[in-house]
């Protein structure tokens, strides 16, 4: 049985990894577009004076370890505001279908009779160019692994560990509250030496991030003070230099 009485839109929209100007110009002109957007903590709430004078915000977040938006509360909003019609934006931080959970409300919507668009983002991994760290380079990486520091039970993802065996470069996301299991397993393998960055805020003014030796980066963590969100980027590319 479908609800989308008004002939309501969802579009599930990448904000990119923090810097409002990264949304893409097809992003821009969707907001401009929104009737209501429902936006999530790590999309710049600067992209929402791009939208119409008329248009409804609502704020969606969801700050790890603290009180957040359920995924079951956004979906009774999007069906909510399909009652209403016109162009319901769903903004969210980085690409939604990386770790993003953006399927799921595409598939949410399309039960209720929803029309539905996806629009990518650039994902906060991309951003490490922002900090002269390539994800792939000829003569270091021929590969990237995207892993979850996080799975749904809390756990760490433990394709970490084939990651490993490889040359690939490795982006781990949602991982801060891992990074001494990160770390150990590394050292486990005696791969502890293998070089590491941590950027924080990635693409925003106030970016932080360090560098070192992944066995090292719990304590560099704390001592540099880096917390979520952050990226967390290990392999050879992180220690480049321009003779390479």
């Amino acid at each position: 049985m479908t609800v989308n009485e008004g002939n309501a839109e969802l579009v599930i929209l990448g904000a990119g990894p923090g810097d409002p100007e990264l949304i893409t110009l097809k992003g821009f002109n969707i907001l401009q577009k929104a009737n209501v957007v429902l936006y999530d903590n790590l999309a710049n709430q600067e992209l929402l004076n791009y939208t119409k004078p008329d248009c409804e915000h609502v704020y969606v977040g969801k700050k790890p370890y603290t009180k957040y938006t359920s995924q079951e509360e956004i979906h009774e909003l999007i069906e909510h505001y399909s009652k209403k019609g016109g162009m319901i934006v769903r903004l969210k931080g980085g690409d939604p279908f990386i770790f993003g959970r953006g399927y799921e409300e595409v598939v949410f919507a399309r039960q209720l009779g929803i029309k539905t668009t996806y629009v990518p983002g650039i994902t906060s991994m991309q951003a490490s160019g922002l900090n002269d760290i390539p994800l792939t380079h000829r003569a270091v990486s021929e590969s990237v692994w995207m892993l979850t520091g996080t799975k749904k039970d809390g756990t760490l993802s433990g394709d970490l560990q084939l990651a490993m065996q490889s040359n690939a470069t490795v982006a781990i996301y949602m991982g801060m509250k891992q990074l001494p299991e990160i770390a150990r397993i590394y050292t486990q393998y005696n791969k502890g030496d293998t070089p590491a960055a941590i950027i924080q805020h990635a693409s925003l003014p106030h970016q932080r991030s360090v560098k070192g030796a992944i066995k090292d980066m719990p304590a560099l963590a704390e001592q540099h003070q880096l917390t979520y969100p952050s990226i967390i980027i290990i392999g050879k590319v992180t220690s480049l230099d321009d003779n390479v």
